[in-house]
């Protein structure tokens, strides 16, 4: 035992090439601790000013030899270690190297984060984010919010390598001007790794895509228009015919995916497309058939149909004021069936 009543060293602790020392002078170097460290071999590392009065630091030695030499030297030793006249505690580390922590954006991911300098949120679309990126690889997931730092992006890869070489070929750089409005004059991005390996992503909407699960339900405030239709003078609803149906869902006691609304819809006809969404706590569906007839029995036939026995799921229908549900998120289903 010292005089301050610590223990110098832990005849107990199993070897490291990285040895620990404590009571070390304020702010010291590098240098000296090389200069220390250096006679029982080659220093191949070091970690200064550690702990909370940064008076700790961690060397590293090429070869556990050298490192077990200068532990037992000065366990034996009557004059102990020191620097500027100053006794330094010798142990070895837990740990087997030193790692120098990184800040979250230096190191690699899947997922990078984009700032989008020189533009506002509504200046830079979801699809024009996805063209430049997809010419890396295939993008899985993309979700965009605005920070103080501007208006950002989170873009998933399928693996680092892909989230890589985006980086490394479009950090600094700038979306085409074709891309962009009129009135923005140039969108410089700055791209780091996120901390993030998979996003959440809830709904398809203008703000977030899943592009690998085209079932995820619609975002109501992605799809421009959809309303109720409106009252005639007589108080009664007033629907102009469309060969888009919105079915709105009561008793949801089991889900309702994409798979199930195809099956009952299909039997009127071929369906086209079909986006499922939550509005107003309840869930609805637009369904998409080639031409108005097909719409109109169907609906006839559906109208209070329960899709499983006992009440539940039951549908309400209205046409759409849609025609054609190419618009932002939907997803086209003409090739799975």
């Amino acid at each position: 035992m010292s005089t301050s009543g610590q223990p110098q060293f832990r005849y107990t602790q199993t070897p490291s090439k990285v040895i620990h020392l404590r009571n070390l002078p304020w702010e010291c170097g590098e240098e000296e601790l090389v200069e220390l460290c250096q006679p029982f071999g080659k220093v191949i590392n070091t970690k200064c000013n550690v702990g909370a009065n940064k008076n700790q630091a961690f060397v590293e030695f090429a070869e556990l030899s050298q490192a077990i030499s200068m532990v037992s030297y000065y366990a034996s030793s009557s004059e102990p270690a020191q620097i500027r006249g100053k006794t330094v505690y010798i142990q070895y580390s837990n740990r087997h190297e030193i790692v120098h922590n990184k800040s979250p954006g230096d190191v690699p991911g899947n997922v990078l984060l984009v700032t989008m300098e020189g533009v506002e949120a509504g200046d830079v679309s979801i699809d024009v984010i996805h063209l430049v990126f997809s010419a890396f690889g295939f993008v899985h997931k993309i979700a965009t919010f605005e920070k103080a730092a501007g208006f950002q992006a989170l873009i998933q890869f399928s693996d680092v390598e892909t989230a890589s070489a985006a980086r490394a070929q479009l950090d600094g750089r700038s979306i085409p001007r074709y891309l962009l409005p009129e009135h923005v004059k140039s969108c410089n991005l700055r791209i780091t790794y996120s901390a993030h390996t998979d996003l959440n992503i809830k709904f398809q909407s203008h703000r977030s895509r899943d592009y690998t699960n085209p079932y995820l339900p619609v975002n109501p405030t992605a799809i421009e228009g959809i309303n109720q239709p409106a009252l005639g003078p007589d108080g009664k609803k007033t629907e102009p015919e469309s060969n888009v149906l919105l079915a709105s869902i009561e008793n949801m006691q089991y889900a309702v995916t994409v798979d199930a609304l195809h099956t009952v819809f299909s039997a009127f006809g071929p369906v086209q497309k079909i986006a499922i969404f939550e509005k107003n706590g309840g869930t609805q569906a637009l369904i998409q058939y080639p031409d108005i007839t097909t719409a109109a029995v169907a609906k006839e036939a559906l109208e209070g149909h329960c899709i499983y026995d006992g009440g539940y799921c039951k549908l309400h229908l209205s046409y759409s004021r849609h025609t054609d549900l190419n618009i932002k998120v939907l997803f086209e289903l003409l090739s799975k069936y």
